[in-house]
């Protein structure tokens, strides 16, 4: 089926009504209730096209790379037209994007590679807002190379980065790493990206950006940013189980990577180990191609088209953030984390009620059709920080496909606990 567009070139955005046409996961029901998925944090729907483009590569053109036959060649074009896609969405060089089983393993790649030119004396700075992914692979050089990592504060009360703490970090230490995230996949909290990196190249440190929360929500750019890495994974924006990673480069060529003799040492693939998962890729640069498909014809860059989509979503789901705040905080019991509704953040907050364990208020949720995460979401410094690390945190949040109706339902059902 092709995607919905808007019959005119100019870059406007198809209605959320419009694009759920497109997301048959979205016809689900449950228990008799429709289903609403709260739960793109941890994982987006996937619209049609993505499915019928990973069948099509399996179904036609399945092959390994580099030889002389047929598939193989179009499984070798595939490849490279991702990385052109993914490139777009970036704001890199297709020659800068590498792929990979997930946002973990690539960054645990990258650290061992960084890490061989590291060793006592050295700082990699981290913050208490991020995932695990972008913490313990880092840790890990403190153990096998003897450098010290040091965690930057968030403000539990905001839930927001401790800028004068960065500074410190930055000031105080012989700092060669800061690995930050773009946005918290816990609380939503949008950090400052430019303002960091810039921080980092006072100290000359190399900068790696976790976007996996960021990019789903705001359009990345890493030329503008100045960043040295970045990584993100396909399936929080409507694609198949794949991590992508941005790197300069410079950069790149520059790394002592851990891999086979065989295996090419070109750029970008020097950063890629094994097969690679070509159908799921295909799948990702669909899942992109159908973001922008929502702004226009082709005959607009994917960028700008990619641009429009990016700030329609942001304001739809600033709009969806501020009914669902509103609505949960006049619910007695219910308490909130995160920046409120009007500070930089994603549509996606997280919340207790009263002292009811997250995954009892999850499994309430669910009876009714409607599908949130709980617990800690991999962001257990945030949960420990809270206060309710053991109780665990319930998690919603909007996607494009999020309507005003769900927003209602989630209100009505926490509600009803207290019922």
């Amino acid at each position: 089926m092709t995607p919905h567009r808007p019959s005119t070139s100019a870059p406007q955005v198809a209605a959320t009504t419009v694009l759920r046409e497109d997301f048959p996961s979205l016809h689900r029901r449950h228990e008799g209730h429709p289903v609403a998925y709260f739960d793109g944090p941890g994982g987006t729907q996937v619209p049609r096209v993505v499915v019928e483009a990973v069948a099509d590569y399996l179904t036609n053109h399945n092959a390994n790379t580099h030889w002389s036959f047929p598939t193989s060649a179009e499984t070798d074009a595939a490849l490279a037209g991702a990385r052109r896609v993914l490139a777009d969405l970036l704001g890199a060089g297709p020659d800068e994007i590498a792929f990979g089983a997930n946002m973990t393993s690539l960054t645990f790649h990258l650290a061992r590679a960084l890490g061989r030119g590291l060793g006592p004396g050295d700082t990699i700075v981290v913050t208490e807002l991020d995932h695990h992914a972008n913490v313990d692979p880092w840790r890990a050089l403190a153990r096998d190379r003897g450098v010290e990592v040091r965690a930057v504060k968030m403000i539990p009360e905001t839930g927001q980065l401790d800028w004068e703490d960065l500074d410190r970090a930055l000031i105080d230490h012989r700092v060669r790493l800061l690995a930050i995230g773009a946005a918290s996949n816990a609380l939503g909290t949008i950090n400052d990206v430019p303002r960091a990196i810039a921080m980092a190249r006072e100290a000359e440190a190399i900068t790696f950006v976790d976007a996996v929360h960021y990019v789903p929500h705001r359009l990345a750019d890493v030329r503008a940013w100045g960043c040295d890495f970045l990584a993100c994974s396909a399936y929080k924006f409507h694609g198949p189980h794949v991590g992508v990673l941005f790197g300069r480069r410079d950069r790149i060529e520059a790394l002592d990577v851990p891999k086979l003799e065989p295996a090419p040492d070109t750029v970008p693939e020097r950063l890629e180990t094994g097969t690679l998962n070509h159908e799921g890729i295909v799948g990702v640069a669909a899942a992109v191609d159908y973001l922008a498909s929502l702004a226009g014809p082709d005959s607009i860059p994917r960028r700008d088209r990619l641009a429009a989509v990016f700030e329609a979503f942001h304001d739809r789901g600033q709009s969806l953030l501020a009914r669902l705040w509103e609505g949960l905080a006049a619910i007695p019991g219910v308490r909130l984390f995160g920046p409120p509704p009007d500070a930089p953040r994603t549509p996606t907050l997280s919340l207790i009620v009263g002292d009811r364990p997250s995954a009892e208020v999850g499994a309430h949720l669910a009876r009714l059709g409607i599908f949130a995460s709980h617990g800690d979401f991999y962001a257990r410094t945030v949960a420990r920080r809270l206060g309710v690390l053991e109780q665990g945190l319930v998690r919603i949040g909007c996607a494009c496909y999020t309507t005003e109706d769900e927003v209602d339902r989630v209100i009505e059902a926490i509600q009803s606990l207290g019922r």
